[in-house]
């Protein structure tokens, strides 16, 4: 059964190409940290702190896309953890059928905070055992 997780953290740096955002636990104190790119950071760190900008960027795009072709995004899960990569699906509900797509950890969390309200964010019991209990990061 997946946990449910908030972003709990963004970290940004200019002297690093890869940014940080933290994952944790919302019943609990589990939390994890996932590498991301400087793009999808700053996607992040906009949406959460309410800057909108002038033009719609790539993941306003997403959102507007799929909710003009009827579909209305449900979650994000964080479902593996292979080779040291996260994969994770967005799922969206589309004329009563659940379709998952395939979507890096770092977009998927973007996409979520793009939606209002922002979606649930889900992690896999395995990649919390995989990260958390060692076999991780």
């Amino acid at each position: 059964m997946p946990v449910a997780m908030e972003l709990s953290r963004i970290i940004i740096s200019e002297i690093n190409s890869e940014q940080v955002i933290h994952l944790k636990e919302i019943d609990g104190d589990r939390m994890f940290p996932i590498l991301i790119g400087i793009f999808e950071a700053t996607s992040i760190h906009r949406r959460v702190k309410h800057d909108e900008a002038p033009r719609p960027l790539t993941h306003d795009l997403l959102v507007s896309t799929v909710e003009a072709m009827g579909g209305e995004f449900q979650d994000v899960i964080i479902s593996e953890l292979k080779n040291h990569t996260y994969y994770a699906v967005l799922r969206v509900r589309h004329e009563g059928e659940l379709i998952e797509i395939d979507a890096r950890p770092s977009d998927a969390i973007a996409v979520a905070v793009t939606c209002d309200p922002v979606l649930p964010i889900y992690v896999s019991e395995d990649v919390l055992n995989d990260v958390i209990g060692g076999g991780g990061m």
